[in-house]
Parts: structure tokens; sequence; C-alpha cells
């Protein structure tokens, strides 16, 4: 039955109206009540839902713990290195083409003579940090540290690559010249200055024939190099000792040419010439055979490259400060040709032999490179000697293995001590 609700005409009784409806909603409930007919007289049963229910909630969420690893594991297929295969480590990418890698990886690319993406082998100039992956794998990690890679590997990978730091991507090598398919493989090809009329103002007085026009007078390739004669050192074509173009080594003794290949085939004056690939500070860091100078000893090798960078120190300033210490020495670079370390350089025939006190004036590229590698140690030693370092690596303490030292790797504080002087 519904009931009258008559409001009295007057401002405190309209008052007294507001509150009693007031106090009559705060106090009824809004609740919907259940059917009648909805009876669960048996507690069991209750029980039974409650469980099917707690068991619903588990199941999902293990099906989001699943979701979520197998989004982990998507995300780390598409982070893997495109050398090792596995997730990526201290990432580098590649311009232009925009590939990542390990910076490890791409570092021991180049080492072993890469000159390209090892992706796409586009062409490409440097390999920058990353940063922008960097924190996508933290987060990676993080949620999956199962992914991690050993503590070895990440070791080793920090002593080929340094985070942080651009990888210079060295130009492809010139291409060989196209083989002349005209050219004869029984007899001696004339060199540019056997031919009459040649663009370079001197001619041979020993002309040799060209066998396509006069195979009659032609010389046999049998019958060794023609007199007045040697092959180039570099590109090794053949060439006339006495012209005003060749070169001759004085420490590998072989000839060039002064024509093939410029800057390439000729030998210069000691202190003018460049190291053969090592020109730059990045040059030092993908050479393998800068850490054979120190047995494999990284960590030394590491110390040095940082104080080359530091100092802004270029490869041929070093070349050339060990050229000026072998130079100081009485016997000059008679120990380093008594260890023979000019022999069997080069692809050709060296010349004769000169007398063992003959001047050594020039030198040739890759005899240059023998001298930087040869000396590069004991250039190290005086440069420590110095002081120039930080007193950190200035105080360790010095290693009773002497010139054998392999501890260094396991405590960078071991200093290995070089006192034998090779020239001595």
């Amino acid at each position: 039955m519904s009931q009258d609700i008559s409001v009295p005409n007057t401002p405190n009784a309209f008052s007294d109206f507001n509150d009693a409806i007031s106090t009559s909603s705060s106090t009824s409930s809004l609740k919907r009540r259940a059917s009648d007919s909805f009876e669960c007289p048996d507690p069991s049963v209750r029980k039974k839902m409650k469980e099917d229910s707690g068991l619903t909630d588990q199941s999902a969420r293990m099906d989001s713990r699943e979701g979520s690893s197998s989004t982990m594991d998507e995300i780390a297929q598409e982070l893997q290195c495109g050398c090792c295969a596995e997730l990526v480590y201290r990432p580098v990418l590649v311009m232009p083409c925009q590939h990542f890698f390990c910076g490890s990886c791409c570092t021991l690319w180049i080492r072993n003579g890469g000159t390209n993406c090892p992706a796409c082998r586009g062409a490409a100039a440097v390999a920058m940090p990353f940063r922008a992956m960097q924190p996508v794998l933290d987060i990676l990690l993080r949620n999956a540290p199962h992914k991690m890679r050993a503590q070895r590997e990440r070791d080793q990978a920090d002593e080929i690559y340094k985070a942080g730091q651009s990888i210079r991507i060295p130009s492809p090598r010139e291409a060989s010249p196209p083989p002349d398919v005209n050219r004869s493989t029984e007899y001696v090809h004339p060199c540019p200055h056997c031919l009459p009329n040649n663009p370079y103002d001197w001619r041979c007085p020993q002309p040799i024939a060209d066998p396509n026009n006069d195979i009659e007078h032609a010389w046999p390739i049998e019958d060794g190099v023609p007199p007045g004669h040697a092959n180039c050192g570099n590109c090794e074509n053949l060439l006339a000792l006495r012209a005003p173009s060749t070169t001759k080594c004085d420490l590998c003794l072989v000839s060039f040419c002064g024509i093939g290949v410029q800057d390439r085939c000729i030998a210069l004056p000691l202190l003018s010439q460049h190291p053969h690939n090592l020109s730059t500070h990045a040059d030092l860091i993908q050479s393998s055979e800068v850490y054979e100078c120190f047995d494999g000893n990284t960590v030394e090798v590491e110390i040095m490259l940082d104080y080359i960078e530091h100092h802004r120190i270029t490869p041929r300033h070093v070349y050339r400060e060990i050229i000026h210490h072998i130079q100081k020495h009485p016997r000059g670079f008679a120990p380093l040709i008594e260890l023979e370390l000019f022999t069997d350089i080069h692809a050709v025939a060296p010349g004769q032999e000169p007398n063992a006190d003959a001047p050594r004036n020039k030198a040739c590229r890759m005899c240059a490179a023998e001298i930087f590698l040869w000396g590069l140690k004991e250039w190290w030693i005086r440069e420590r000697q110095k002081g120039l370092l930080e007193d950190s690596v200035l105080k360790r303490r010095d290693c009773p293995e002497a010139r054998r030292c392999i501890r260094q790797k396991e405590d960078p504080g071991m200093l290995p001590s070089f006192q034998r002087n090779l020239l001595s």
C-alpha cells in the first residue's frame, strides 16, 4: 500500500521533511534482493563454486605468465646478433644499412678482413654504439634473466670491444686489374719502359720483345727474369731496374716499379714511409698482430691503446720514434736483419744481398709495418717510463714472470715487466 505524505507549507516543516528523506535514503539498501526461488541449502555446493572460481583465476594467471614468456622469447629472437645468433651484447649499429651486431662480433669481423656489413655485405664506413637498444635489452633481461649470457662470455667480449666506442670499417682494397686475356703464358710480357715511345720518357737499354708482335725474339718465362729487370714487390709486374721510377727497399731488397699502384709500388725514405694497414688508431684496435706483439696480453694492449687515444698519438708518430731509437743503436738494423724479419714478406724474389755494413735508408710499406710491430712493445715500455699514465697503472707491481707474463688477464693490478732490450 502506498502511504500519502503531506508536506506542510512551513519552512521548518519543509526542513524536517528533507531530513527524513535523507535518513531514509541512507539507511535503505540499493542492492536488489535475491529471488526467493534461488536456494542453495548445501554448503558443499558453495565450497565447490568457490574452488572453481579460484581455479579460474589461477588458470588466468598462468595463461598471463605463459603469454608474457612467449612475448619475451619473441623479443629476444628479434634482438639476436646477426653474427653469433645470440642475444646481442654491447650492440653497435652499422651505417648506413642499420644492421646491428655485438660490438665484439663486429670487431672480430673487421680483424679477420671484413670491409663491409657482416649481414648484407653492403658498403659501410662505421659501426656506432646502438644506445637506443640498450634500455630494451635491460628491460628484457630484468624480466627474463635466464637469457643473459654467461659471465665468461661477457668478459671475453669486453676484452675485444670497449662499450661506447665507434668502430671504423676499413675501405675495401683496390680491385686487381682485369686479367689480360691476350697475355702469353709462355713468354715474358715487356715492362712499361721496354716499348718505344712510352709515356715515361725513358726506355730500357735491353728492351724485351712483345710476344704478341715478335714471338721469335720474345723471352721465355722458363728462362727466369730478363737481364736488367725484376718484379715489383707490390703489383708483381715486370720493371726496369735502372728506370727513374724504380725504387728499392734496403731491408727486404725488393724493387718497386713506382707505376702500378700509387703510394704502394714504391720504397720511400725510412721516416717518410707509412706502415702497411697501420695508419690510424682504429687500425691498431683492429689489428690482431698488435695483440700478438704483447703475447696476447689484452689488458696491457688496452691500456696502451687508451693512452695513445688520450694523447692523440698517431701510429706514424710511434713508427718514427721506433726508427729514431733503432738508428741510435750502434748496430742499427743489423739485429732485425739477423732475425730475418724482412725475409719472404713479398711474393717476388729479392735483389742481391749488399754489404752487411751498407746503409739502410729506404723501406717499403710492408717492411715499415714489420719495424712498427717489432718495436711497439719496447716503445710502450719507454713511454710508460715517462710517468704520464694514471697512478693506478704506474703503481702496479711487477710480475716475476717478466716477458712471459700471462697473469695480468686474471689480475689487472699485475704489471708485466719487460726488462730485456730487443736491441741488446
